[in-house]
């Protein structure tokens, strides 16, 4: 992870200096020292270059005079509508022009302290990379920067605003990894063990097995992993940051290690992306990393149901009916319909063994979700108004977006059986919609929110604060709502 430390706000002698400008702003501070100190170099490259500060737009001036290898001006917008996002993208845009750089300094001298930290939090995203597998990359192809120095005025308001950023950053890394990872090594087992690490940072994990589930009876989940020689699991994660004293919030992920569809087999074309369908449980265990690692004052609980769904002699069948572990039973008309069979049984648990205040669920759920909505936004179901205000405010503070889909009877009709309780899917129409109506009936009218992620989870571009891949959708999300709302 990219190293960030604070100093005064003295011109670098050498070396790469990022300014931060904003529309209609006028050279002062480090900005003003630096241009005369370049004899006005600066101020007339961008004049030339006519930049003016606006929102996401940068201009690098290289070598401008002195010992500086390369200003990095990068805009704001308008000062005005400064808030936490654009910061970060202003962080992220200013690590993408120096990349060819070992260390730069930024100047935040015009900022508070908090926006600094802001300023650090993107550009430690933006400079995440998975490279585990590559070992024939030449050096002069790597990204070089390893430090960014941020230059303030209050250097130790500045570093106490950043210790609690570092922690969510660090989140977003444990979930970009997970997700990241390739599916002959991330099975269930094996993402249970990376879980039970995070013990490292003050969590209790625990970790059941297909014994233990049989004998509670989790006979959704378990149909799903039947035709696969990966052994299912299911982790509890619990922070107790409030003294473990008040009933939690309760966060739950669908963990499909790799879906081929099961029998219901996927066509080939594109089904390599499947390993990314554990995005919703690597969301929650990257969630509670940054819980523990920025020391929130709030009681959680992360549950993440683990299976691998396959085809085999032993995989579960269309038209099998399995006993969920809250005693309903499912007919399986489909089996590349598994996560809600998953989410299930580990929702029901969670409302039995702990009692939460809400649950909040997270799925690659619907390819019928990334119809609807694309890749902008994350679909919202709920049976609660103000938790659903709550995740969409959360969600535009953020920008990890959301948008609310109904919940209604007459969708629930869809998902009727004629000889169980329920069936796993509604057919083609709201595909989505029947889909979360279906988690609905094993929720007690518990306050719920469930977030079909499938559109989000992976991105096929970079963004400021999002390199291409694994995005981590909903760490930062769920860990404002829970900062704005739930600590003590």
């Amino acid at each position: 992870m990219l190293e960030i430390g604070f100093a005064k706000p003295t011109l670098p002698r050498s070396g790469a200096l990022v300014l931060l400008v904003g529309e209609g702003d006028k050279p002062s501070g480090l900005w003003a020292e630096a241009d005369t100190a370049t004899n006005g170099a600066i101020g007339r490259a961008l004049a030339a270059a006519e930049f003016k500060g606006g929102k996401g737009k940068t201009c690098t001036i290289l070598a401008p005079g002195g010992d500086l290898t390369r200003v990095v001006a990068v805009g704001l917008g308008k000062l005005s509508d400064l808030n936490a996002r654009t910061l970060q993208d202003a962080g992220g845009n200013a690590v993408s022009a120096l990349s060819r750089d070992s260390g730069a300094a930024v100047a935040t001298d015009g900022l508070q302290a908090a926006q600094a930290a802001e300023v650090a939090l993107g550009a430690v995203l933006a400079t995440y990379r998975f490279d585990r597998y590559r070992t024939k990359e030449k050096p002069e192809d790597k990204p070089r920067l390893a430090s960014l120095t941020l230059l303030h005025g209050d250097t130790p308001a500045a570093q106490s605003a950043w210790e609690p950023l570092s922690g969510v950053a660090r989140g977003v890394y444990v979930t970009r990894d997970l997700v990241s990872e390739p599916p002959n090594v991330l099975n269930p087992a094996e993402m249970a063990e990376r879980c039970r690490k995070l013990g490292e940072l003050g969590l209790q994990v625990e970790v059941l097995g297909p014994k233990e589930m049989t004998e509670l009876g989790f006979g959704a989940l378990l149909g799903v992993s039947q035709g696969s020689v990966n052994e299912p699991r299911m982790v509890v994660m619990r922070w107790d940051g409030a003294g473990g004293k008040t009933k939690p919030v309760a966060f739950v992920g669908k963990g499909v290690t790799f879906d081929t569809g099961g029998i219901s087999i996927k066509p080939a074309g594109g089904m390599e992306d499947m390993k990314w369908d554990m995005a919703g449980a690597g969301t929650v265990v990257g969630l509670m990393a940054a819980l523990a690692g920025r020391k929130a004052k709030v009681d959680a609980v992360g549950l993440v149901g683990l299976v691998e769904n396959m085809p085999s002699g032993s995989a579960q069948r269309p038209g099998d009916v399995v006993t969920s572990y809250s005693g309903q039973t499912i007919e399986v008309i489909n089996t590349d319909a598994e996560g809600r069979l998953v989410l299930a049984d580990v929702i029901w648990y969670c409302q039995q063994k702990f009692d939460p205040q809400f649950m909040v669920d997270l799925a690659t759920l619907t390819g019928a979700i990334i119809i609807s909505l694309g890749h902008e936004h994350a679909g919202l179901f709920s049976n609660d108004d103000a938790l659903c205000e709550k995740l969409i405010a959360a969600g535009k503070e953020t920008g990890e977006k959301l948008w609310r889909m109904p919940l209604d009877e007459a969708y629930d009709k869809q998902i009727k059986s004629d000889i169980a309780d329920m069936k796993n899917i509604g057919g083609r129409p709201a595909g989505s919609v029947t889909a979360a109506q279906f988690i609905k009936r094993f929720v007690n009218d518990k306050p719920w929110a469930h977030l079909d992620i499938a559109g989000m989870a992976w991105s096929s571009k970079d963004s400021p604060t999002v390199p291409k891949g694994a995005t981590a959708f909903g760490v930062r999300l769920l860990d404002r709502l829970v900062a704005a709302h739930y600590e003590g």
